[in-house]
């Protein structure tokens, strides 16, 4: 079954043109659940151009309070590069999901994944943290079908494939073996046990 877990970052990012607070962020999460959207995604960056870290506290116990009213149970995904303070808040907040990107800083948009090899201690390392903290973690990978393997060295329970050169490439000529990629990677997740999202330019 296909889950939808939609991304609150465009509708922060149009809150924060102004003082006003609008749109209401907590507003629009109510909307997408009522719409039937199996989740929420938030990505706070270091600029808080989008979602704040301040917005991460009132989102979390607006889906624990819709999760007690009703019976199917939506889900909280933070996304965000494992720097000390995006560790401190998910293991602070009610969260289902930690998705880890490799995002510098200052990077506009996420735009490749993980190199799991050369930061592979480093992945341990906060895999098992988050873990202690009873988070599921998905790590943010290119379609490739040789890195499911490496995301299982690294204890990681999901993988989400980065979905830009899909976007990029759906009418081109070459677009059947670019899918091609995704599919075998997926599969290759199916073999190891480890769950697979899709996202950020579909």
């Amino acid at each position: 079954m296909t889950n939808l877990s939609v991304n609150l970052n465009k509708v922060a990012l149009l809150r924060n043109q102004r003082d006003i607070g609008y749109p209401d962020l907590l507003e629009h999460a109510d909307i997408i659940l009522k719409a039937g959207a199996q989740g929420l995604t938030v990505h706070p960056r270091p600029d808080e151009r989008h979602i704040r870290k301040s917005d991460v506290p009132a989102i979390s116990e607006t889906i624990e309070k819709w999760n007690e009213k009703n019976a199917a149970r939506v889900e909280f995904n933070i996304e965000g590069y494992p720097s000390d303070d995006f560790l401190e808040l998910v293991t602070r907040y009610p969260c289902d999901q930690v998705t880890l990107v490799p995002d510098a800083p200052d990077q506009r948009t996420s735009d490749h994944g993980w190199d799991i090899a050369a930061q592979k201690d480093f992945l341990i390392d906060v895999i098992t943290r988050l873990h202690a903290h009873e988070r599921r973690v998905s790590l943010f990978i290119d379609p490739n079908p040789r890195l499911p393997e490496l995301a299982a060295t690294v204890t990681a329970d999901r993988v989400e494939l980065y979905t830009g050169p899909y976007a990029f490439a759906w009418e081109a000529d070459d677009f059947g073996v670019i899918l091609h990629d995704y599919v075998e990677t997926a599969q290759e997740c199916a073999k190891l046990g480890i769950d697979v999202n899709a996202g950020h330019d579909l």
